[in-house]
């Protein structure tokens, strides 16, 4: 929008939340129609009354109205309150969330109700009159034992038959065998790994979210739960590195930008490779595993990352070709899916059983090339590199029990069914290292 008001694109004329906001974020949903596509579902978030949510209600109101009728269908989420002590539920919130959408000019259809405890037949049939929808409408969202269970729930309150109900859609019954049996084997998993996530933002959990749950993922399809040990990169020395981290079956450094935490970050990848533990490293995880065989293994004592010293001689990590000139850093780094060509023979070849890959991408520092033959001689492996040879995408030390750094995000196509293929393998070689110092 800003882009096209100083282009002029709008001739002078005021630019307003309606209809310019609105019409943008219209085109988005819009957009996603194709005849391939029947139903697109579109998640609004946040809480109805906020502020920054009112644009994109208001776009929501209006697709509705531009649709035939029943070509639209809203589910609210609202609360459910449980009083401590008496444990009585409370419907109070549901129904003033679902006025406040009212004065907004939405009429929810659907209300799934997240609650801790089941609602009564009494609570469901007073939301339904008060919120103006049909009592099989109202929906229970009880508090699962696991995430991957909500489906399940959700299928046997009906919520998929009132969905097509209200769309006209008629359909086959969902085949949720597999989602079903994944979910037991997450929930009746026999082993127990550690892991530990040494990263810089482990104060706020849900900044590596997405690799937690590709943990997860990978923990189920290796008949194990995975408990992490956050370690905040700071507060990791050489001299307490043995203590922090001593009784872990893997060690994963995630991405994350800047110079705070990064010698604590080299310091786990060192105990690490030299006491035979498990490393899986993730964009910054994996230019740090490289700063630090550089340090340690090739002797360069200052070896880093231009990012963090623009006067180190041995700069390993440098800034890539394409972001030399670049000035304006909103949106211009090396981002979204490339190619990837693998070493055959490699552990990431095996893992994910094909010659070339593709991997999502977030970065604007890369390998230095100069650096390749010191590497490889030293007994690194460039595991992965981009289809023209130019970047080096993973790396791996095969002498090690399980040693790889990608400069990708792997967490980003880790599915609940369909683990990644590189945290299957750091998992798995962590379950073996625990099973070992249990023998």
């Amino acid at each position: 929008m800003l882009n096209r008001e100083r282009r002029g694109d709008y001739l002078g004329a005021t630019v307003q939340i309606i209809p310019h906001i609105t019409n943008e974020i219209k085109s988005r949903i819009y957009a996603m129609a194709g005849e391939d596509v029947d139903v697109v579902i579109t998640e609004i978030g946040g809480t109805v009354g906020d502020i920054e949510s009112q644009p994109f209600l208001e776009a929501i109101r209006q697709v509705a109205s531009e649709r035939p009728h029943g070509d639209v269908v809203f589910i609210h989420v609202p609360l459910i309150v449980q009083i401590p002590g008496s444990g009585e539920l409370k419907s109070k919130p549901t129904q003033h969330s679902v006025k406040e959408l009212l004065s907004l000019g939405i009429q929810p259809d659907i209300l799934v109700c997240r609650c801790d405890a089941p609602i009564t037949e009494d609570i469901r049939r007073k939301i339904a009159l008060f919120c103006n929808v049909e009592p099989d409408c109202v929906i229970q969202n009880t508090t699962a034992e696991t995430l991957y269970e909500v489906p399940l729930l959700m299928a046997k309150e009906g919520l998929d038959e009132v969905v097509c109900r209200k769309l006209g859609l008629i359909t086959h019954q969902p085949d949720l065998r597999e989602w079903s049996a994944m979910v037991k084997r997450e929930k009746n998993a026999h082993k127990k790994v550690t892991i530990a996530l040494v990263g810089k933002y482990t104060q706020l959990h849900d900044a590596y979210l997405s690799v937690v749950e590709s943990l997860n993922h990978a923990g189920t399809a290796n008949d194990a739960v995975v408990d992490i040990l956050w370690v905040d990169s700071e507060t990791v020395t050489e001299q307490n590195v043995k203590e922090i981290l001593g009784g872990v079956s893997g060690v994963l450094v995630p991405g994350g930008f800047g110079d705070r935490g990064i010698e604590g970050m080299a310091v786990a990848a060192r105990y690490a490779r030299e006491n035979g533990v498990p490393y899986f490293g993730i964009c910054l995880g994996m230019q740090m595993a490289v700063i630090e065989f550089a340090r340690n293994v090739l002797g360069y004592a200052d070896a880093t990352s231009s990012e963090f010293s623009e006067t180190t001689r041995h700069p390993v990590i440098d800034l890539m070709p394409d972001q030399v000139n670049v000035t304006d850093k909103g949106g211009t780094m090396r981002l979204g899916k490339y190619p990837c060509v693998l070493t055959e023979g490699s552990r990431s070849w095996e893992l994910y059983g094909a010659a070339e890959i593709s991997e999502r991408h977030r970065h604007r520092f890369e390998f230095n090339n100069d650096y390749r033959e010191q590497m490889q001689a030293a007994g690194m492996l460039l595991a992965g590199l981009s289809p023209n040879g130019h970047l080096v995408e993973i790396v791996e030390i095969p002498a090690h029990p399980w040693f790889v750094g990608a400069q990708f995000h792997p967490e980003f196509k880790s599915r609940p069914d369909r683990p990644h293929p590189l945290f299957y393998g750091f998992v798995k070689a962590s379950v073996e290292r625990m099973e070992q110092e249990n023998a």
